[in-house]
């Protein structure tokens, strides 16, 4: 990776800042969906099902904009499409504060789903410019998803504090849009790296489709299309779940979102630290197979069990998702970089809408909540199962191997 002489250590660490603060202000946004959707369903006198438009509509835009757009990264740039992402998430963000309509705000939520897209491929794709193996690749995709979960934190905490003092939800997106601004001037000040292995000219959308070619692109794909199954069942219906409990545990009820999301963060920034020592293959069988321990025994014991282990889960979730999403950027060349994360991208989203829509449309038909779990049960049954499998066979490991001796190299 060849960097020009004004890119310091001090720029290096403003650029890493950047990135972490990004994640961490649209998380604030995205996680809060589980909060927001009983507001809408007041509000609008919706069903489950429509009520989880909001979420539908976000992770759409995000998944159509993450296959369409997210060569943009390997073809203008990192920095441009980092910008351009940004500015449209903050004007989609100001705009809530004008809407009265469900409609107007299922807009808004497609609009910032797409500008989420845009930056966060240019920023995945940033962060294989910046590391010089596959395994720091791992950590630090670990460490920026942990700055997602303190927005996933801060989120959700902050939307309550409004909704107690009687302040709408819109407001958390301008709040979110102020930040956004803050980020974007702070953008503009800094000196990106510049990869000599990335070949702007040729980038473009079909090289999304070339990308989709490789076999270990598409496997960790499937891998993160069942991880978000599982998570979505938790940050959007596991508050409707646990609405109207009353038993020993109501404090872990009533905060149960913010439980999930600081076990999640704080797991995440251990596993930055734990998996330049350990064996990531080994560290998510674990996981997995905790996940899945933890929704069994929520199913077979009901909300009494579930109010404790669901939030618990989040600890085990927390090194999966940026894990898998490293290892799927990593199964291709830099150049190709901003391709990979936008097809990882579409396989996110898209189970992002579908997972919660099926579940919601089960929990409908069957007459509660708790069935959606069982659908999520066994989405994290099939994704134990695929780890363990991935654990036993290492199918990509040659490929890691090397990129470590020839993309990762210093030049």
């Amino acid at each position: 990776m060849s960097q020009s002489p004004s890119t310091g250590r001090s720029n290096m660490a403003a650029i890493k800042a950047l990135t972490y603060l990004m994640f961490a202000m649209f998380a604030m946004t995205t996680d809060s969906v589980g909060i927001i959707i009983p507001e809408i369903v007041k509000a609008f006198k919706l069903s489950l099902t429509a009520a989880g438009t909001f979420q539908y509509a976000t992770m759409s835009g995000i998944a159509v904009a993450g296959f369409l757009l997210g060569h943009l990264a390997d073809r203008i740039g990192r920095k441009t499409t980092i910008l351009i992402g940004l500015i449209l998430f903050a004007i989609a963000s100001f705009l809530f504060l004008a809407g009265t309509s469900f409609l107007f705000f299922c807009v808004l939520m497609a609009l910032s789903g797409i500008a989420i897209a845009i930056f966060k491929t240019g920023a995945l794709a940033l962060i294989g410019d910046i590391v010089r193996s596959t395994a720091e690749h791992t950590s630090i995709m670990n460490t920026v998803e942990g700055f997602f979960g303190v927005g996933s934190i801060a989120g959700p905490a902050l939307l309550s504090y409004l909704l107690n003092r009687g302040v709408p939800w819109q407001w958390l997106y301008a709040i979110a849009g102020v930040l956004c601004v803050l980020l974007i001037f702070t953008g503009l000040t800094v000196r990106y790296p510049v990869s000599s292995r990335v070949s702007v000219q040729q980038a473009d959308w079909t090289s999304v489709l070339a990308v989709m070619k490789n076999r270990f692109v598409l496997l960790f794909s499937l891998g993160l299309f069942l991880y978000v199954a599982v998570e979505a069942a938790i940050y959007v219906w596991m508050p409707t779940l646990l609405a109207g409990y009353e038993g020993p545990g109501k404090w872990i009820a009533v905060y149960s979102i913010s439980i999930f999301f600081m076990l999640r963060a704080g797991g995440r920034f251990l596993g930055g630290w734990m998996l330049n020592r350990l064996s990531w293959r080994a560290v998510l069988t674990i996981c997995g197979g905790m996940i899945l321990a933890c929704f069994m025994v929520s199913i077979a014991g009901g909300v009494a069990w579930g109010v404790y282990l669901l939030p618990l889960s989040g600890l085990f979730m927390s090194v999966i998702y940026p894990t898998i999403n490293s290892k799927g950027i990593s199964s291709v060349p830099k150049s190709e970089h901003g391709a990979a994360a936008g097809v990882l991208l579409f396989f996110t989203c898209l189970s992002a809408v579908l997972a919660p829509l099926s579940m919601g449309a089960v929990s409908d038909a069957m007459g509660g909540p708790m069935y959606g779990f069982v659908l999520a049960t066994f989405f994290a049954a099939l994704l134990f199962v695929g780890l363990v499998l991935n654990s036993v066979f290492n199918p990509a490991g040659e490929v890691f191997q090397r990129a470590d001796r020839s993309d990762y190299e210093i030049g």
